[in-house]
C-alpha cells in the first residue's frame, strides 16, 4: 500500500460529454504535481455507467474510448499504484430500469415513496439478481485490466423490506414484521455480498487490494473487517466528521494486528461531489500529518471535470501536503504507535452504536496529551498502564477476568457510570458500595483537588449513580438538586440549585481501580464541560502516577503521538497543532499558521539515546537524560514537527 493516494470521484451524468480533454500526458503530469503514488481510478460510477467498454454493463453514453485503460497506463507509465473503484450500493441507471432491485427501506408506501422522490443516488437491494449482474461487472474488470486493487463503494447491512428479502426471510423462519429479525438478515445480505464479490476479485488474483467502503469501519464487527484487505477511514473533517473524528477510528484499527490502513480526507472545503472547492494547502497539511502520526498512509480524495482533465490547482494543494509527506517518509514506513492507555469501545460492546462516550473519552484523551489505543474485547490489554470503561460499555465475562488478571498485575482500571455494575453490584472491588440510579438529574460536583474555577459546585448534566463510600479513597463529592425539574414544581430557566446541606461520594479510589459514578464521557462528548475533564484529568494523574511515557506542555487543542520503528532503532515524537475557525454554520476550517514556540517534552526511554533530532531537516535538539527520561524542547512547531529519538 502506498502512503500518497488520491481518491479521484466520477459520478457523471449521462447528460454529459465525458473525456474530450482527457490527456495522458495531462494526467501524469498531474500525478508528479500532485507527488502521488496512487490513484483511485473509476470503471462504474453511482449514475451506474462504466468507463470502458463492457459487455456485463453500459458505457457511459458519453465517451468514445476506454477512459479506464487509459488513466490505467498512464499510471503504469507515472509508477502509481491505481486501484479501480466500482459502485456497489448506487446504481441509479438499474434503480430506474430494474424497481424490482431497488432497496425498500420501510412496510409504509409514504416513506418508500419519498425516498424514491429524493433527487439522490438510491441503494439497491444486494439479496437481488442485482448482486449477479454487479459480480460480473467485478469480473470483467479484474480479467480485462487485472488491477492491483478494487474499491467497492456504499456499502451497508440495510434492512429491506423487498419481495426477495420478504421471502427469504420467511424461508428462514425471520418475522418480516420484527426489526431484530429483519436486522439479522440485513447481516446475511451484506455477508453473501461481500463473500460472492471477494469471489469475484480472487478469481483472477490472489493479490489485489480489497475495500468495501461503509464510510465507518465499525468496531468490534470482526466479520466485516476481515472481509477487506486493509482498511480506508473515510473522515472529511470539514464534511461533518470534525477534526477528532479520525484519531478516534484510527486508535481502534491499529490494534488490529498488521491490517494496514489509510485515512481518507477530501481537499474539498465540504465534501464529496463538490466542484470547485479548496481547502487552504495549511489545511491538508495538518490532515495528512494526522493520518500519517496516527499510522496511516493517506488518501485525499478529488472529484474528475466530466471532460477528464486534471485541475492543476487541485494538484499543486494536495502537492503542498504530499511533498512533506514524500519527504518524511523514511521516519514514517513501518512506525508503530505507542499507547498507555486502552478504552474499552462502547461501540464495540454494547448496541450503542452511536457512541457518545467513545467519542468523550477519545476527546479528553487528546486534550490531555495521553497515548492511546481504543480496543474490542478481543484485545490483549496486558501491555497497557492503565484500561478505561466508559460509561456504558458492556463486560463480558471472558473480559472480566481479563481485566481481573490485568488488575492483579499491577495494571490501572478507570471505570465511570454503569460499566462495572451488574445485577446491581459492582463486578470490579470499588471500595464502595452501588446503591442504584440517581433520581435526580442534572446533579452537581464538588472537588476535592484542586480545579480552575477552584471551590464551589459545578453542574453535571448527565445520568448519575448513587454510591456508599466503604474501604476507599473520596477523591469528589456530588450534590443534588432540591428538586428534578417538573410542570408541578421548577425552578428558573434550566435547573434548580444544589442542596448544600446532602452531600455523596461521587469519585472512588481503592488500589488499582478508580470509579467515576457519572456518566462523565458521554456527557463530555455531548456538552463539554471543563469540570468533567478535570475529574477526569486528576483520576488518571492518581491512577498513572509517574508512568505514563510522555509530557508535554502543548494546549489542548495540539495532538501528540508516539511512534517507533524498531528496525530503525529509534522513536519519532509527532506534535500537531493548528488553528481552527469557524465558517459558515457549522465547517470548521484550517487557514492561517499559529506557530508554537519552544515546546518542552519528557519522553521515557530505557537507556540514555545516542541523539535527538527534527526530521526531516536532521537539526540536533539539545537533550538531557534524568531518571530514565529523555527532556528536550521542540523549538517551534509550525502545524507539525517530528523529534526523532535515537536509540
Amino acid at each position: 500500500m502506498r502512503n500518497r493516494q488520491v481518491h479521484l470521484d466520477f459520478h457523471t451524468s449521462g447528460a454529459l460529454k465525458v473525456g474530450e480533454k482527457f490527456s495522458k500526458e495531462q494526467f501524469i503530469s498531474q500525478l508528479k504535481n500532485g507527488h502521488l503514488d496512487s490513484i483511485t481510478v473509476f470503471s462504474k460510477c453511482h449514475h451506474g455507467w462504466s468507463y470502458h467498454p463492457t459487455a456485463a454493463n453500459e458505457m457511459h453514453p458519453g465517451l468514445s474510448f476506454d477512459l479506464l485503460g487509459a488513466q490505467l497506463e498512464a499510471c503504469r507509465e507515472a509508477g502509481a499504484n491505481a486501484p479501480v473503484y466500482i459502485s456497489a450500493g448506487f446504481d441509479e441507471k438499474d434503480y430506474d430500469r430494474h424497481p424490482e432491485w431497488r432497496w425498500i427501506k420501510s412496510k409504509n408506501p409514504k416513506e418508500v415513496e419519498e425516498a424514491h422522490n429524493e433527487t439522490h443516488f438510491h441503494p439497491l437491494c444486494f439479496n437481488t439478481p442485482y448482486l449477479e449482474k454487479l459480480c460480473s461487472q467485478v469480473e470483467e474488470v479484474m480479467e480485462k485490466y487485472n488491477p492491483c486493487g478494487v474499491f467497492l463503494d456504499i456499502i451497508a447491512a440495510r434492512v429491506c423490506y423487498c419481495e426477495y428479502c420478504l421471502r427469504d426471510m420467511k424461508k428462514l423462519g425471520l418475522d418480516s414484521d420484527n426489526y431484530d429479525d429483519c436486522q439479522k438478515f440485513a447481516v446475511i445480505t451484506l455477508n453473501k455480498y461481500m463473500d460472492a464479490v471477494n469471489a469475484s476479485v480472487r478469481k483472477y488474483s490472489d493479490t489485489a487490494t480489497i475495500f468495501h467502503n461503509s464510510g465507518h469501519i465499525p468496531k468490534g464487527n470482526h466479520t466485516v473487517i476481515g472481509k477487506n484487505t486493509h482498511l480506508e477511514l473515510e473522515s472529511l473533517p470539514t464534511g461533518g466528521w470534525g477534526y477528532d473524528h479520525f484519531p478516534l477510528s484510527a486508535a481502534y484499527v491499529r490494534t488490529l494486528g498488521d491490517k494496514e490502513y489509510l485515512g481518507m480526507t477530501g481537499k474539498f472545503h465540504q465534501s464529496w461531489g463538490e466542484f470547485g472547492g479548496f481547502k487552504h494547502p495549511n489545511a491538508l497539511i495538518y490532515e495528512t500529518a494526522l493520518s500519517v502520526m496516527n499510522g496511516a498512509g493517506c488518501s485525499i480524495g478529488d472529484q474528475l471535470h466530466s471532460s477528464g482533465e486534471m485541475n492543476p490547482a487541485t494538484y499543486s494543494l494536495i502537492g503542498k501536503a504530499y511533498a512533506r509527506i514524500e519527504e518524511r517518509e523514511p521516519w514514517l514506513n513501518g512506525a508503530v504507535n505507542t499507547a498507555d492507555i486502552a478504552v474499552l469501545s462502547v461501540e464495540a460492546t454494547s448496541d450503542d452504536k452511536e457512541a457518545r462516550a467513545d467519542i468523550g473519552a477519545n476527546r479528553m484523551l487528546l486534550e490531555n496529551k495521553l497515548l492511546y489505543n481504543f480496543i474490542d474485547e478481543t484485545s490483549d490489554i496486558s501491555g497497557y498502564k492503565l484500561l478505561i470503561l466508559p460509561d456504558n460499555c458492556r463486560i463480558s465475562d471472558g473480559m472480566l477476568e481479563k481485566i481481573s488478571a490485568f488488575i492483579a498485575k499491577g495494571g490501572k482500571v478507570l471505570a465511570s457510570g454503569e460499566s462495572i455494575i451488574r445485577d446491581g453490584k459492582f463486578i470490579l472491588d470499588t471500595g464502595a458500595v452501588f446503591t442504584g440510579k440517581n433520581e435526580f438529574s442534572p446533579t452537581y460536583f464538588v472537588p476535592l483537588f484542586p480545579t480552575v474555577n477552584g471551590d464551589t459546585a459545578y453542574i453535571m448534566r448527565c445520568d448519575s449513580y448513587k454510591i456508599e463510600a466503604a474501604d476507599c479513597e473520596v477523591t469528589a463529592l456530588r450534590e443534588n438538586p432540591y428538586f428534578n425539574r417538573e410542570r408541578e414544581r421548577f425552578c428558573s430557566h434550566m435547573h434548580a440549585p444544589n442542596n448544600e446541606e446532602e452531600r455523596f461520594p461521587a469519585v472512588v479510589i481503592k488500589g488499582n481501580v478508580a470509579y467515576i459514578s457519572w456518566n462523565i464521557f458521554t456527557a463530555y462528548g455531548e456538552l463539554g464541560h471543563l469540570c468533567f475533564k478535570e475529574i477526569f484529568t486528576d483520576t488518571v494523574k492518581r491512577l498513572t502516577g509517574d508512568s505514563l511515557t510522555v509530557k508535554t506542555n502543548l494546549p489542548d487543542k495540539a495532538v501528540m503521538t508516539l511512534t517507533r520503528q524498531e528496525k530503525e532503532k529509534r522513536s519519532i515524537l509527532h506534535l500537531l497543532f493548528a488553528h481552527t475557525t469557524v465558517r459558515g454554520r457549522n465547517t470548521e476550517v484550517i487557514e492561517d499558521t499559529v506557530p508554537l514556540y519552544n515546546v518542552n517534552c519528557e519522553v521515557k526511554y530505557d537507556n540514555k539515546p545516542s541523539g535527538v533530532y527534527l526530521a526531516p531537516e536532521k537539526e540536533e535538539i539539545p537533550f538531557e537524560y534524568k531518571d530514565g527520561r529523555v527532556i528536550f524542547t521542540v523549538p517551534v512547531v509550525d502545524i507539525h514537527a517530528m523529534a526523532v529519538i535515537e536509540d
